[in-house]
């Protein structure tokens, strides 16, 4: 069909709807007002072209009827398949000379969506229109082209009128499903998705209003509606003021006493043909127009009903066969609450996370993070005005007896106690912070003198009463005095918990401070340094493997990496006996080279095997942050294929995630490009900002062994993990949990939802040769009891 034809068909087919210069519709009004709102622009049209003009069946913010077709910008938008977008008139040659864009109404911005009659025929637009220029990302013009199917659905029903359907047509209903699902899955606005199907369910019963809402439950357990959309009846002023309230501070039905209390209640589809004479009428807000019949249909989740649908005067009334048909977008709905109410919970588990960031909840003390940034500061302010600062690393003695003793409850009150007295203890401006289970931080400015040591350890001393009760303990404080000890904050705080230690074992109940040339064996560190060049060279060193189990299938994924060394004279060592001996020398480097080829050559040799095991290594923070990692990377993996890089993962503690942020955020992105993976190992210890842990390029969080192995007693380790594996989940991140001990600390991970674990349950970390066999046995045991 030649363009002239298919002009004269187009137009017979605008004349068979019979809708050129009829009035305006309140069914077309609803949805150029709802793009209107969404898209905040000062005119909305559902335009017709016609012949020589364009008219326009509804307009919102538009005094003109008509234009002349030549001047219509929607003519061009008809020619399209999907929006045509203008951003800026005043610049685009095509019309910039517009008299609608150099006058009234002075165009800048256009986006149309291509309006079609049953037949096929592009017969005009649904379009918003700004007088200032816009970018609009393609997917935000989701609800236009949605909007704009609703009007295509207006003019097939009415088109359709003759054959007097009573029903919706399964054609209607799947678009309506599609809208909703499409809707929900691209906006994160929740009321205007609601709105949206609302229109839908108008359009589709032929009802005049409605609402959707969602039912909850207040403090006593009473059921109330929460109004999620309602259809706007704001057509005269006395009903304005009460849609724009409804929009600025949403609506609740709370009294049961009515036809929407008696829809909540009862759990099945209420009917009212007669709703002027039903003794269950009421409730309605001052000023809503008359209602001739009612419809409440409850949305179910399994047996809880979580929301309801009213629909009100349809002309024919309602009928039970009404409802049944909705039934596939009721579901859909029904999802769709459940999916905004996930939503909400990832609201308020984020808010938890950003408040539980700073505080210890138990105590109201600063927790870990706070405590860093504040001893960060002191440590600041201290070198400018050439101050001193005591740090005492403080340990409950006889803590645990009274929590197996007296039960968790008491401990808590114990610990809260503690906190209160340690706060007396010392001055306004000094700190006392939590750090986890009865430990707890003190800092205290330009003092070294023992009393007040030995104060802190009287306050703790102090009998505590409670209930029948008297309470009985002590503290062991280990303190170390900045800058005589120049270290930063986590070296001054290790070296006050080394002291604290040196406390314990002196008998409890006292202080110890911290000696460097003690406590640090120089002679020690040195013949380890020494002995480093030829371990290397002897081949010394060996990658001991832990197993890290899939337990949704019940199989070995892969293995941890941990280095160990043969020594000549004192037998295996862990990486604790010479590790940290290493760090910021030479051999860190040296020892972190061999740890990547030996990875590499494992996973070449699986590889061969039929083997497609993962291995992960443990990173030196020193090598990590050197001008070398990245180049001592690429040798190793040089000539493997992305199927052996894809399979060795990088572990980077926290701790050192935190240390120069950009420059980490840089190296890690260097690191993946190379294809291989990324692990936070220790997670929880650092305290990490959410938006630091949003930009941090990783695939796998490991949570610390700390909070896993106590956290079946102690219910803060537990809401610490529960936050750690919900906060990875939201990020898309693989999470590890170290530490499994016991079958029941592994049955409450996979409750949680964290399947990859590790921990003596399953093995200690063996020889290679061991940890493979181990796996072997492992698979063949769950073959063997699957059969």
């Amino acid at each position: 069909m030649g363009k002239a034809e298919t002009e004269k068909s187009r137009l017979a087919a605008l004349e068979r709807l019979g809708i050129l210069d009829t009035r305006q519709e309140e069914r077309f009004d609803r949805l150029t007002y709802l793009a209107r709102r969404f898209y905040s622009v000062p005119i909305a049209l559902f335009s017709l072209i016609d012949r020589d003009r364009q008219w326009f069946k509804s307009r919102q913010g538009l005094e003109t009827q008509e234009t002349p077709r030549s001047d219509a910008i929607c003519d061009r938008a008809i020619e399209q398949d999907r929006v045509f977008i203008i951003e800026d008139a005043a610049k685009d040659p095509r019309f910039c000379n517009n008299p609608l864009v150099t006058g009234p109404p002075y165009i800048r911005f256009y986006a149309g969506m291509p309006v079609r009659e049953p037949t096929g025929f592009k017969i005009g637009t649904l379009c918003i229109i700004d007088r200032k220029p816009r970018t609009v990302p393609d997917v935000e013009l989701d609800v236009l082209r949605s909007l704009a199917n609703l009007i295509e659905d207006e003019i097939e029903r009415a088109y359709l009128s003759d054959h007097h359907q009573e029903f919706m047509t399964v054609s209607e209903l799947n678009r309506a499903i599609q809208r909703a699902q499409n809707i929900f899955l691209t906006y994160e606005d929740h009321s205007e998705a609601f709105e949206i199907m609302l229109e839908d369910l108008l359009n589709l019963t032929h009802s005049q209003f409605g609402f959707i809402g969602e039912v909850r439950h207040n403090d006593h357990g009473n059921p109330f509606l929460e109004v999620g959309a309602i259809t706007n009846i704001a057509w005269s002023p006395e009903t304005k003021g009460l849609y724009q309230e409804v929009q600025r501070r949403g609506m609740r039905f709370e009294r049961l006493d009515n036809m929407i209390g008696v829809s909540i209640t009862a759990g099945k589809v209420i009917i009212s043909n007669e709703f002027e004479s039903d003794p269950r009428r009421g409730g309605l807000p001052e000023g809503h127009p008359e209602i001739s019949a009612y419809m409440g249909i409850p949305i179910f989740s399994g047996d809880e009903q979580i929301g309801l649908v009213g629909l009100a005067n349809r002309h024919n009334g309602y009928s039970p066969k009404i409802a049944s048909e909705l039934g596939p977008l009721l579901q859909t709905i029904s999802q769709l609450i459940e999916r905004k109410r996930l939503f909400e919970e990832k609201l308020n588990h984020k808010e938890n996370l950003e408040k539980a960031a700073n505080f210890d909840a138990l105590t109201g003390l600063p927790n870990r993070r706070l405590m860093t940034e504040l001893f960060e500061r002191e440590l600041g302010e201290a070198d400018e005005r050439q101050g001193i600062l005591s740090i005492c690393f403080i340990d409950l003695d006889g803590f645990k007896e009274i929590n197996d003793t007296h039960g968790h409850s008491v401990g808590d009150a114990v610990l809260k106690t503690v906190a209160d007295r340690l706060k007396s203890a010392v001055r306004e401006h000094d700190i006392i912070a939590r750090l986890g289970g009865d430990e707890f931080v003190a800092i205290i400015r330009d003092t070294q003198e023992p009393s007040i040591y030995r104060r802190i350890l009287e306050e703790i001393r102090r009998p505590i009463p409670f209930r029948r009760h008297v309470l009985q303990l002590s503290g062991s404080m280990g303190v170390t005095v900045y800058p005589a000890d120049h270290s930063d904050t986590d070296g001054l705080l290790r070296h006050a918990d080394q002291a604290m230690y040196a406390a314990k074992e002196s008998g409890k109940n006292q202080y110890q401070v911290f000696d460097l040339e003690t406590h640090v064996s120089r002679k020690e560190r040195v013949e380890i340094l020494e002995q480093i060049p030829a371990a290397l060279e002897m081949g010394q060193f060996e990658l001991f493997l832990q197993p890290k189990i899939d337990l949704l299938k019940n199989r070995v994924e892969g293995f941890e990496a941990l280095i160990r060394w043969q020594h000549p004279a004192r037998g295996l060592l862990s990486p604790i006996s010479f590790l940290g001996h290493l760090e910021y020398t030479e051999y860190a480097a040296e020892v972190g080279r061999f740890v990547i080829r030996d990875a590499v050559e494992k996973l070449k040799t699986w590889q061969e095997e039929g083997l497609d095991y993962s291995l992960s290594i443990n990173l030196s923070p020193s090598h990590f942050i050197s001008d070398d990692f990245v180049a001592d990377l690429k040798s190793a993996l040089a000539g493997c294929e992305a199927s052996i890089r894809s399979r060795l993962i990088l572990e980077l503690l926290e701790t050192t995630a935190l240390d120069e942020t950009d420059r980490v955020i840089s190296l890690l992105t260097e690191c993946r490009a190379q294809g291989v993976l990324v692990s936070l190992d220790d997670f929880g210890t650092g305290y990490s900002s959410l938006d630091y842990f949003r930009r941090l390029p990783t695939d796998e969080i490991k949570i610390d062994r700390s909070f896993v192995t106590d956290m079946l007693e102690d219910g803060e380790d537990e809401l610490i993990v529960s936050a750690i594996i919900g906060l990875s989940k939201n990020f898309n991140k693989r999470i590890v949990a170290e530490g499994i001990e016991n079958q029941e600390t592994q049955d409450r991970m996979l409750e949680m939802g964290c399947r990859l674990v590790q921990g003596y349950f399953y093995t200690k970390p063996l020889p290679a040769a061991e940890a493979l066999e181990w796996a072997r046995e492992f698979h063949a045991a769950r073959d063997r009891a699957s059969r």
